[in-house]
């Protein structure tokens, strides 16, 4: 059922206008390739997430689509349109969250939201729509120079949401925040599925991508390594279900091997901690707790679970998302 599912979602979604359209784009600064011949077509209604770490291009990537750069070779197409034929009407339908939004420090949240607004010729009355939204109204006479992390962030996704736009594009917006205001944005931001918004998000949080976005884009040094949802990422590495555990003594990775479903094993000699790969855990749980006995081996610790993100860009990087 969940297969039937899976796939009557992916055709619906193939037959939706196609949003963003990234046709063989490079590009460079000096002698660093940020971005290397990358192809991607982003449909509307989708979120997706680019996930890498520092360094891996997403940024650069997403400023060529917001039209901040411009890329050295390739095509970008925004609602059919490049930007060299059609920026006055992209950016009516594009909202942007940088990674950093400085304000006038003396400017109040309200006067902040009503001065975009203007840029727009929206009616003030769309302000006390997007205070709401952001959960800002107790704010709105507050000076930004005031408010706190945050805050801040909820103001500049308010600012992106001014012209209800159709394209959201928005660059790590929960980074420094703590886990409350974290959710505080993702909350915003699940509110705006049900309204056919498009979104790119650019993050190194798994949780966010997860929780988030249906289509996960795995990128590193300027290249796709993967995308899909996680069971789609997972499912294409051959990638099973994780036992970890701590022992007062090592053990040799044969010792393993015989467990049913086995895939993989590792060990970290200075932590004392295995960690092994198997295709369902019910069935290998106790073939490894019988190894353990027959050993005559303290169990210190012991955990199952699920892969992650970012045990799968280990598997293809051999790095931590947050490296």
């Amino acid at each position: 059922i969940k297969n039937e599912t899976s796939s009557k979602s992916i055709k619906s979604r193939d037959t939706q206008e196609v949003v963003i359209d990234v046709k063989s784009v490079s590009k460079s600064f000096k002698e660093v390739q940020a971005v290397k011949n990358l192809d991607l077509q982003i449909r509307r209604g989708e979120f997706v997430a680019l996930l890498g770490p520092n360094g891996a291009g997403k940024t650069t990537l997403v400023e060529m689509i917001e039209g901040i750069q411009f890329p050295d070779t390739g095509e970008i197409r925004l609602f059919g349109k490049s930007w060299n034929e059609g920026a006055s009407f992209i950016r009516q339908r594009m909202g942007l969250a940088l990674q950093e939004t400085r304000f006038f420090d003396k400017l109040t949240v309200e006067e902040t939201l009503n001065l975009f607004a203007k840029f727009y010729r929206i009616d003030r009355g769309r302000t006390e729509n997007l205070l709401e939204l952001v959960d800002l109204q107790e704010k709105k006479k507050t000076y930004t120079v005031h408010l706190s992390g945050g805050q801040r962030q909820r103001l500049a996704l308010g600012v992106s949401l001014v012209n209800d736009p159709e394209l959201l594009l928005l660059d790590e917006p929960t980074t420094g925040l703590d886990p409350n205001a974290r959710r505080s944005i993702w909350e915003i931001l699940e509110s705006l599925k049900s309204k056919g918004t498009t979104m790119i998000l650019t993050t190194h949080y798994m949780e966010e991508a997860e929780r988030l976005c249906e289509r996960i884009i795995f990128m590193d040094q300027g290249i796709f390594l993967g995308q899909g949802s996680l069971e789609e990422l997972l499912a294409a590495q051959g990638s099973g279900e994780l036992i970890e555990f701590n022992l007062e003594q090592s053990l040799p990775g044969a010792a393993f091997s015989g467990i049913r479903g086995f895939l993989d094993f590792s060990w970290n000699e200075e932590a004392m901690r295995g960690k092994l790969n198997v295709e369902n855990t019910t069935t290998a749980l106790p073939d490894l707790l019988k190894i353990v006995e027959n050993q005559g081996l303290l169990l210190h610790e012991l955990q199952c679970r699920r892969q992650t993100l970012d045990d799968l860009f280990i598997t293809l990087t051999g790095r931590h998302l947050d490296d």
